[in-house]
């Protein structure tokens, strides 16, 4: 099962009631943080899930929206006793903008690793038993969405493993995703399993205009998180302007990519009450959830794929 919250909803900057966008995933016993604007680590404190887990650091950009909250969060990796390598992951400039961030926080326990992505390039992390995809957006400076993937593997095939005369007593290590050598021959996985299953995918984008490649890119998603900067449809000018979304254009990425579940996100500080706006997007793509601070839903595979 893969666990996700939006630890925060806001755009620009934290409210009483709002902290700044962020969101956190968690499977396997790791965990990916997605921005981590001013306060993230409180957020994700009242959250109750822990810092220690976490191992990847996502920046969409460097809008002090999205990384000012870093320190703290290193801070709290630091005091939660991990000494594993931490790594971040962005849009070229990562390093240096780290850097002038970390004159606070110069000693910690634990490496950091960097992943800086040329803007025009989808990059990718492989994590033990998932991945994390980037594309560039259209924002005003270079910026990624991320698409988390966890793969399935196929059904054991006992049938399968028979015709391939692989002795029984290694089917339980091949079933596991295990390559074994045995009496000079190796046996693979794929001797023994089926075609490969449905797995997870999450999509998080925000701080872009609507792109073409977005929906490639989130397609068939079991929750795509959006941003929706705007409910109004009337602010389309000023969306267009500071390169950002409404509610309606999100839900439209959301509906030409064939989603199962929207998330609405990165609100703008005057959009004080944006479930009055829930219909603008419900409109074009019906499953439209307005977030708020620390929403969280557990996605399971579905174990009626054969």
């Amino acid at each position: 099962m893969l666990d996700i919250s939006l630890l925060g909803t806001s755009g620009m900057m934290p409210l009483p009631n709002r902290w700044l966008t962020s969101m956190v995933a968690r499977y396997s016993g790791k965990m990916i943080l997605v921005d981590c604007g001013e306060g993230t680590q409180i957020t994700l404190k009242l959250q109750g899930w822990g810092f220690k887990a976490i191992e990847l650091i996502c920046f969409t950009h460097y809008h002090a929206d999205h990384i000012s909250g870093l320190p703290g969060i290193l801070l709290a990796i630091g005091n939660s006793g991990r000494t594993k390598s931490v790594t971040l992951m962005g849009p070229v400039g990562l390093k240096k903008t780290v850097d002038g961030l970390r004159v606070i926080t110069p000693d910690l326990p634990f490496e950091i690793q960097y992943i800086e992505l040329p803007f025009n390039h989808i990059g990718e992390y492989s994590g033990d038993d998932y991945s994390v995809s980037a594309l560039p957006v259209d924002h005003l400076i270079p910026c990624l969405a991320y698409r988390i993937d966890v793969p399935r593997k196929g059904k054991f095939d006992p049938v399968k493993a028979k015709l391939n005369n692989i002795p029984q007593k290694l089917w339980r290590e091949l079933q596991n995703g295990e390559t074994v050598e045995y009496e000079n021959s190796i046996y693979t996985p794929d001797m023994a399993l089926g075609e490969a299953r449905k797995g997870l995918r999450i999509t998080y984008c925000t701080d872009t205009r609507p792109t073409q490649n977005i929906e490639g890119f989130a397609k068939k998603s079991d929750l795509f998180i959006c941003e929706g900067m705007y409910g109004e449809d009337d602010k389309k000018d000023k969306a267009i302007k500071n390169r950002h979304m409404l509610f309606s254009e999100a839900a439209m990425l959301a509906n030409n990519a064939h989603v199962n579940e929207l998330w609405l996100t990165h609100f703008s500080p005057s959009l004080t009450k944006p479930e009055e706006f829930l219909n603008n997007a419900t409109d074009i793509f019906a499953n439209t959830v307005i977030g708020y601070d620390r929403i969280s839903k557990t996605l399971y595979f579905d174990n009626t794929d054969k």
